[in-house]
């Protein structure tokens, strides 16, 4: 893969600049792959003249490159067209609530350097997002590069999210993120860059689509299980919002009116019973009544146990941890069958830290879900671990950052 050139000036606003059609190709060749100047006169519909020259000038520009030959149908091999990776370089940002991960890509969208690590959403947002400026920094300059050629930045929040001003909306998690300018501070330190912001589930469930097990699918629910749980909603190959961004915030549907408080101020939600912190909370709790010497044994050398501590004695046989498992599977899995019956997908991709304390969960979820929803609606229903893994956000990201690069005219 050519490397990008960290020359200053390398790129102005008027080049992400596109006419219609334009973004029409641009559209074509992200869905479909390299395309021949015959293929996108027949997907566009318009005439092989028309198009020729439209993709004369993007190749001017630099948006677009020609990538090899294609198949032939009996002539000479057409050419292949693509998107130009060195055009400029973009950002996934997926802010969890207590991680942070980061990756700087192409402009195909492939990832080039990436970091990972701890983080406490519960703070100022300068200050997060200060820091945050400092490893998208330190990744360029570990590429080479400078903060000029960072034409995009795709962010992720747990949070509700009002997408358009890109600005959390009475967050649970972090309240005092509220109404911050979220784009205009990143684009502060990195002004070539147009940024979008979004809830972290939908992210997820855009890298799904983009690069996981959901390219190719028109309808599908991504779930994302960690400190809390959300729910990505693609429809008719798009992300749907709803009609204020809140669409997808299964976390708080209530399972329980008479259940523990939620952040919400609600009782009974889906996420404060079946979420990560109850997973551990459930787990001290039978570690202290002596139901479980794995977890007594990690509760005594840790001072506390996580998640992921419980997939650990669920892998080692122990009854207790598979109990807890076994029942916040069945939660998730009863609110599933709901949606399931309501929005009747091709597939659910799970997703988030929780998934990976083993497949124990997974199948309490399944099972569960397929006790509950309709025959009809689950009859082709695959539901499976995302594949993308712990990388699903920032794939996200960064393809959130993509699909709002350009300036339509």
């Amino acid at each position: 893969m050519a490397e990008l050139l960290p020359v200053i000036g390398q790129i102005d606003e008027s080049t992400l600049m596109l006419e219609p059609l334009e973004a029409a190709v641009v559209t074509a060749i992200r869905r479909q792959g390299p395309l021949s100047r015959s293929d996108l006169s027949e997907y566009l519909d318009y005439s092989r003249a028309s198009v020729t020259g439209i993709v004369g000038r993007m190749i001017q520009t630099g948006v677009l490159t020609e990538a090899g030959e294609g198949k032939s149908a009996g002539g000479r091999r057409p050419f292949l067209l693509d998107i130009n990776p060195n055009l400029g370089y973009v950002v996934g940002v997926d802010i969890g609530a207590t991680s942070l991960d980061v990756a700087l890509a192409d402009f195909r969208g492939n990832i080039l350097r990436q970091a990972s690590e701890p983080a406490d959403v519960r703070g100022r947002p300068d200050e997060f997002l200060g820091h945050v400026a400092d490893v998208i920094d330190d990744l360029l300059a570990r590429q080479g590069a400078i903060p000029a050629g960072v034409v995009g930045i795709g962010v992720g929040v747990p949070g509700p999210v009002e997408f358009v001003p890109g600005v959390l909306i009475a967050p649970p998690l972090m309240p005092l993120w509220e109404g911050f300018p979220i784009k205009s501070f990143l684009r502060e330190r990195f002004p070539m860059a147009r940024v979008a912001v979004d809830n972290d589930v939908k992210i997820m469930a855009r890298g799904e689509h983009q690069a996981g097990a959901g390219r190719g699918l028109d309808t599908f629910i991504f779930i994302k299980i960690g400190t809390g749980i959300g729910c990505g909603i693609i429809s008719h190959g798009e992300v749907y919002r709803g009609a204020d961004g809140a669409a997808g915030d299964v976390g708080h549907i209530c399972i329980d009116y008479n259940g523990p408080v939620c952040h919400c101020g609600n009782q009974g939600c889906l996420e404060i019973m079946a979420a990560g912190p109850a997973i551990a909370a459930a787990a001290e709790a039978r570690a202290g009544a002596g139901e479980s010497a794995f977890l007594a044994a990690r509760l005594a050398e840790r001072g506390s146990l996580s998640a992921v501590d419980v997939g650990d004695a669920a892998a080692s046989g122990d009854r207790a941890a598979n109990e807890i498992i076994r029942r916040s599977g069945k939660m998730i899995g009863g609110v599933l069958a709901t949606l399931i019956n309501f929005y009747n997908p091709q597939a659910v991709f799970i997703g988030g830290g929780v998934a990976g304390i083993g497949h124990g969960l997974l199948s309490a979820i399944r099972q569960a879900t397929l006790r509950r929803a309709t025959a009809l609606s689950t009859r082709h229903l695959r539901i499976e671990y995302s594949p993308l893994g712990e990388d699903a956000g920032v794939i996200g990201g960064i393809w959130l950052a993509l699909e709002n690069v350009f300036i339509i005219k």
